[in-house]
């Protein structure tokens, strides 16, 4: 790819993320380096790795909402990250027309840490938002899956004028750190929570979610909007190992009007995600994007210990900085 063409590809990525409905598939990638994957963990027994994953991402959490950061660098470092990402994110609302466009990002994540959720709370203290996690109530905050589709507005004084408010709506099909079961209910509490309601990355995934109503609810949610027309999902620190939700990705894909970027860590990783997806290549609509298709600009240098050699990168930041570069500039063409 030339320069010429990966000036062209930002571009055209930053111009859908303002005119498209956004959508992101956020996965245990994007919360490295405080929280590793589940291939990181050095232990051959699966229930063993599920259960000091769990711990990991508990304490993790526990730190995250108690600020016991000073000497957190790995944390500190990936809530920095979700942080700029999500004042990314209002910014690009704020450059849409809501008359055309919802001012609303939906936020899949297959991670239960609590990152999304500290990371809005503290870009509230700057920017103008809605955040809305699905919960309704005051003491007692219940998940009920219709609380998703709502827009706020402001109006004038005298009826004069509405103003959609952005909003940023966090869907977690595999449940969270912070969900309490409370009789049918989930409860979303303030805090990690000794039992949460989580779907364990044990294989059994598509199972445990269809057995359980409200996991089931959260993913009929991310299947109707990339049913949406006019929409785009761009896909982060995923790699399309869960069958469930690869199935449902390829499910949408059957949506003309939806385009779907999937991001790559490193180049290698289109062939896993073709594989992983069951395509021999990509489509119309489903574009994988690696470190190779970008500037060194958006790409993180990697030099290979004992090597000499370099390689490159892509993580959440990189996307950041794709977004950070948006304006109104790129739609001067009229496309």
């Amino acid at each position: 790819m030339t320069d010429e063409q990966k000036n062209e590809l930002i571009k055209n990525l930053r111009k859908l993320a303002i005119t498209k409905q956004l959508n992101f598939l956020i996965g245990s990638g994007a919360s490295l380096p405080a929280i590793p994957l589940m291939g990181m963990i050095d232990e051959e027994d699966k229930d063993t790795r599920n259960e000091i994953l769990t711990e990991k991402v508990k304490i993790a959490s526990n730190k995250l909402l108690e600020n016991q950061l000073d000497y957190e660098p790995e944390i500190t470092e990936t809530l920095r990250n979700y942080r700029e990402f999500i004042a990314q994110i209002i910014e690009i609302l704020n450059l849409s027309n809501s008359r055309q466009t919802p001012r609303t990002a939906n936020l899949f994540t297959t991670n239960y840490d609590l990152f999304l959720e500290k990371a809005s709370d503290e870009v509230l203290h700057s920017y103008e938002f809605i955040f809305n996690d699905g919960a309704s109530g005051y003491f007692n905050r219940r998940l009920d899956s219709s609380n998703y589709n709502r827009t706020v507005s402001y109006k004038g004084l005298n009826d004069n004028y509405t103003n959609e408010i952005p909003s940023i709506t966090l869907i977690k099909p595999h449940g969270s750190m912070n969900w309490e079961k409370n009789e049918d209910s989930v409860l979303v509490r303030s805090f990690p929570v000794d039992s949460p309601v989580v779907v364990k990355p044990t294989g059994y995934e598509e199972k445990d979610t269809f057995f359980n109503n409200h996991f089931h609810e959260m993913l009929r949610v991310f299947q109707l909007e990339l049913d949406k027309p006019q929409s785009v999902l761009f896909v982060i620190g995923f790699s399309f190992q869960d069958k469930h939700i690869a199935k449902m990705i390829k499910r949408a894909i059957k949506n003309p009007e939806l385009m779907i970027y999937a991001f790559g860590f490193r180049d290698e990783n289109r062939e896993e995600f073709l594989k992983n997806l069951e395509f021999t290549y990509e489509r119309n609509n489903f574009k994988i994007l690696t470190p190779k298709d970008f500037s060194d600009g958006f790409r993180i240098e990697n030099q290979r210990q004992a090597e000499d050699n370099i390689w490159y990168s892509f993580i959440l930041s990189n996307l950041t900085s794709i977004l950070r570069g948006a304006s109104l500039e790129d739609l001067k063409d009229g496309k």
